[in-house]
């Protein structure tokens, strides 16, 4: 059976098989309103010019928007546009200026206002509105800015649901065994890009649900035609398709000799919605944060220099880093910023019974800490009324998130994901029931973040990461996808401060797309496009 289709239609995606491809455009819009008046005669000449804070602190200039003319209430149309990196904090500065000349040089011209943020607070908000505030942070007058961001598509594939029915049976002792060949026209011929299973015994064939890159289907090329082959024992069978999702198989030879001849089956294909991590973000999927620290008594007595958990005279230690590190990235794509913070491996107040599930504030009715600064405020607070003890198990701490995750999966709609920070010195204790755990989380919209400080030995923790085969629990049960991302601490105490993150929170967006379109589950403010069945 050949066949030859024309495009349908492509869904964009950012598919965590394709992670290297993946660098994500967003556009900027940008409008204000009730500006500051500084022209005499008439209204304000308002442009906005955008800067971005690199890696040393500094501001430099990354574009400008046009100029309007006597408008106190701009909407610019030009649009900006960046790279999006989850994995780091992009700081922005929106800058706005009344243009009274020709020149460049912004200096010469009246400032109206600016805005701080970041590119994780701005795709995180549907629509991001604040105040502007002059150059000593007071209100620029009732001046406000408005930034929308937009993800510029780029990274697209195709997702096919494919069946077939009643299909011409070739076989003499059962039914005939399809499968499909999909090809990409090249300019020396066409080359497979994609093979089905083989569907034994079946005349009304349903084939696993599958993706494939456009640029290994057309080339990126949405208007070159592509062939499938239908592969059984139905040699001659033709089909005729053009822009459909159904079409008839037609058999020219008994075409010519049976009258009455309608078709040799018919073969259905679905298109299927796939969402992207920007999809997600901005379509109302909060990030949950929970960190869980290590008060095990091999981190050393906090009192000694020589301890893991010794803040420093300038207030640091490599636990208060990886919390600062992580955190800070992430806290932008949750809206109340109220993060649970646990600790483990201690005996705590007024039992001094050991714990794996305390939380920091000692209030198991309300473990939250308000941002990354609350948990940082926890922590010191925490650590000199616990007494420091052991063994190191992950699997309670795991599982107490997994619960609120098991419970967000209830959901019809992918309104949360939960991610666990674990800051440990030590070699795991409980492996057989955290390789359990994990197992059990990997079906579960979550994702698991290890950072080992100190110099243990930390191979147990590659064990976990699932980079070289799939982790599995003590019963042989495969874990649905890689979830732990484990990193030593010690790769990044001479790297530059967004290295950590960048290393551990690179594989989040990939994790989080994968499960929940797998899961079939849309953003909470989107409309989930229908799957086409058109019949022929």
């Amino acid at each position: 059976l050949a066949v030859v289709l024309s495009p349908f239609i492509f869904i964009p995606c950012c598919s965590s098989d394709m992670a290297a491809q993946c660098v994500t455009k967003v556009e900027l819009t940008v409008s204000c309103e009730n500006l500051m008046d500084k022209d005499i005669g008439s209204k304000s000449d308002p442009l906005c010019v955008l800067l971005m804070n690199s890696s040393d602190s500094q501001w430099f200039e990354v574009a400008r928007t046009e100029k309007v003319q006597n408008c106190l209430n701009p909407k610019f149309a030009k649009k900006v546009s960046i790279d999006y990196y989850f994995e780091i904090v992009q700081k922005l500065k929106f800058g706005i200026y009344d243009i009274d000349n020709k020149t460049v040089d912004l200096n010469d011209d009246d400032f109206l206002g600016e805005l701080e943020c970041t590119l994780g607070q701005v795709v995180s908000s549907k629509k991001f509105t604040r105040p502007l505030v002059l150059k000593n942070k007071k209100p620029a007058g009732k001046g406000t800015i408005t930034i929308i961001a937009e993800e510029i598509k780029d990274n697209r594939v195709v997702n096919f649901e494919v069946q077939a029915r009643k299909l011409d049976n070739k076989d003499f002792f059962g039914k005939s065994d399809p499968y499909l060949e999909f090809y990409k026209q090249t300019e020396t011929g066409w080359q497979l890009a994609h093979r089905t299973e083989v569907v034994k015994n079946n005349l009304n064939p349903c084939w696993r649900p599958f993706r494939i890159p456009l640029q290994s289907l057309c080339g990126g090329d949405m208007e070159k035609p592509i062939k499938v082959l239908l592969i059984t024992f139905l040699k001659s069978t033709f089909c005729k398709a053009g822009v459909k999702a159904e079409f008839e198989c037609i058999n020219s030879k008994k075409k010519q000799k049976k009258k009455g001849y309608k078709n040799s089956g018919i073969v259905s294909v679905k298109l299927c919605q796939e969402y992207t991590f920007l999809d997600y973000i901005m379509g109302g999927c909060q990030i949950n944060f929970t960190v869980a620290i290590d008060f095990t008594g091999s981190n050393g007595d906090p009192k000694s220099p020589q301890s893991l958990h010794y803040i420093s005279p300038q207030g640091v230690n490599e636990y208060l880093s990886a919390i600062w590190s992580v955190g800070n990235v992430i806290q932008d794509y949750d809206s109340d910023k109220m993060f649970p913070a646990f600790g483990f491996g201690a005996q705590i107040p007024p039992t001094w019974q050991v714990s794996h599930e305390f939380p920091l504030n000692f209030n198991p009715s309300n473990p939250f800490c308000a941002g990354v600064e609350g948990v940082v405020q926890a922590y010191r607070a925490c650590l000199p009324q616990v007494k420091l003890y052991g063994p190191t198990n992950f699997s309670p701490i795991i599982n107490h998130v997994a619960c609120f995750a098991k419970q967000a999966l209830q959901q019809t709609t992918a309104s949360q994901y939960f991610v666990l920070l674990i800051i440990t010195d030590g070699v795991i204790t409980d492996m057989d029931e955290t390789r359990n755990a994990i197992v059990n989380a990997s079906r579960l919209p979550m994702s698991v973040i290890i950072v080992g400080v100190g110099g243990a030995d930390f191979s147990a923790m590659e064990f976990l990461d699932g980079d070289d085969g799939r982790l599995r629990s003590q019963t042989g049960e495969a874990a649905l996808r890689d979830i732990v991302q484990f990193v030593p601490f010690r790769q990044f105490q001479n790297a530059p401060r967004e290295a950590l993150s960048k290393s551990v929170l690179a594989e989040i967006p990939g994790q989080l797309v994968e499960f929940l379109n797998t899961m079939k589950l849309a953003p909470p403010n989107s409309n989930p496009a229908s799957a086409m069945t058109v019949s022929s």
